[in-house]
């Protein structure tokens, strides 16, 4: 067995033991593995441990790593990083999921492209749980709102909301926002307006997984614990 293969079945286990300390079942999370910065012999040996989606910040590495990978059946591709508009078509073609959606602008630009497609995309809702300027995502404020928006782009499957905790050594702080994440859900599901069933969280990252399924986390999204190192946080806060 390969490093990377070792990493994601630790990995995997962390998950389940996690799950079980939160009364969970281990079915309920599902472990998206982030390939930014990473080649594709190294996404081919997670192929080959049984890992069939993957997660990419930018539109054109998923361009760049589709055609390199072609030839592995059934591997499909998730966005997670924020997008521009004129990356929109890449999306619209390539992407099984896209976990960053906070802008009408982009949600009217990936429903037109789908539609141009003909195929629908599964999305999140990414929201600032940290209240970090840095950071991209709706304020939990107007989550609601824009909730209720969605039901207008038909292409568009809204399958719940996605957040990057803030960055801390303080558990409590990491905490605060799955938490306000976990009650904006339940807020979401208690309302007939909005659009989706928000049954998804797509939180926690290498460093806070095991404290985001403890808030009802769906899916973790996890690089450094199974790829290794790789250069420090981009924009989005992936690492």
């Amino acid at each position: 067995m390969g490093l990377v293969a070792e990493n994601l079945a630790a990995v995997r286990a962390r998950i389940d033991q996690a799950c079980r300390a939160a009364g969970r079942d281990p079915a309920e999370v599902r472990l998206l593995p982030v390939t930014k910065g990473h080649g594709p012999d190294l996404i081919g040996e997670a192929y080959a441990a049984g890992a069939r989606i993957f997660g990419e910040n930018k539109a054109q590495e998923v361009a760049d790593k589709a055609g390199q990978l072609a030839d592995k059946p059934g591997l499909a591709w998730a966005v997670i990083g924020h997008l521009q508009t004129n990356k929109a078509k890449v999306v619209a073609q390539l992407a099984a999921e896209f976990h960053a959606l906070d802008s009408a602008k982009v949600a009217e630009a990936l429903d037109r492209r789908l539609d141009n497609e003909g195929r629908d995309l599964d999305v999140f809702l990414q929201v600032n749980s940290s209240g970090e300027e840095s950071k991209y995502g709706l304020d939990p404020a107007d989550v609601e709102q824009f909730a209720k928006s969605m039901r207008q782009y038909r292409s568009l499957r809204v399958r719940g909301l996605m957040t990057l905790a803030v960055f801390s050594d303080d558990q409590a702080a990491v905490a605060r926002c799955f938490e306000r994440m976990q009650q904006l859900q339940v807020r979401l599901q208690n309302t007939d307006l909005a659009a989706g069933s928000y049954a998804e969280l797509s939180m926690g990252m290498s460093g806070d997984f095991e404290l985001a399924i403890r808030y009802g986390a769906t899916t973790v999204r996890v690089g450094q614990a199974i790829f290794g190192p790789r250069p420090e946080p981009d924009e989005t806060g992936h690492r």
